[in-house]
């Protein structure tokens, strides 16, 4: 993305004038996160895209960012979570396909690294609570099925849904994808926990291992 011209103040007025939809990617994260014009290319440069940067960790952010930007901009992708989790607490999950998929989306889109969510239900398919399961490398993310169950049983949940990402991009579970989503589900079995679905994200797309027969 080609770096902005325009001053913070210019950048401020069209926000004013015109609303958020007159701002490129660029000049809503000047805004947001209280960046100059090169801090925000500064912050593209390194990850790439709007995406990238919002899922990149505070850590990572603050070395290309201010440390107070860095964290406006994970309290943005908070509020964002916080926003796309609500319906999924207000009537059962897998009866909103296209809230579940944008929630994932939001969750796990962008990412550099793998990582694995889990989302836990209560008897009505409810969230109860959606938790980081797991983080690894570009191509692994270690899956504990004893672990994930044990969680299920802390905050009582009647049913688990998995999500990972796929940071290349590739829409295709891998075979290690599905032996070890089996294995929860066979851990979930054992104890009368359902794992519903285990969704992958891959870009902006999300992949359901239940509608590929993958469970």
């Amino acid at each position: 993305m080609p770096r902005s011209t325009s001053t913070p103040a210019e950048v401020l007025a069209r926000l004013i004038r015109s609303g958020p939809s007159a701002l490129d990617d660029q000049e809503a994260l000047e805004v947001a996160a209280g960046l100059d014009a090169g801090e925000a290319a500064a912050l593209f440069a390194e990850f790439g895209s709007l995406p990238e940067v919002l899922a990149a960790s505070v850590a990572a952010l603050s070395r290309s960012a201010p440390a107070e930007a860095a964290v406006r901009l994970a309290l943005a992708k908070d509020i964002a979570r916080r926003l796309l989790a609500s319906p999924l607490r207000q009537r059962p999950v897998l009866s909103g396909w296209e809230s579940v998929a944008a929630y994932l989306r939001g969750m796990l889109a962008g990412r550099s690294r793998k990582q694995l969510l889990g989302l836990f239900l209560d008897k009505r398919n409810r969230l109860i609570r959606d938790e980081v399961l797991g983080e690894g490398t570009v191509d692994h993310v270690p899956v504990y099925p004893r672990e994930i169950m044990r969680r299920a049983l802390e905050l009582d949940a009647a049913a688990v849904v998995l999500a990972h990402n796929h940071p290349g991009g590739l829409a295709t579970p891998s075979t290690s994808d599905v032996d070890s989503t089996r294995q929860v589900v066979e851990a979930g079995r054992l104890l009368r926990i359902a794992v519903h679905d285990h969704f992958l994200v891959a870009d902006q797309e999300v992949i359901s291992f239940r509608g590929l027969g993958l469970l």
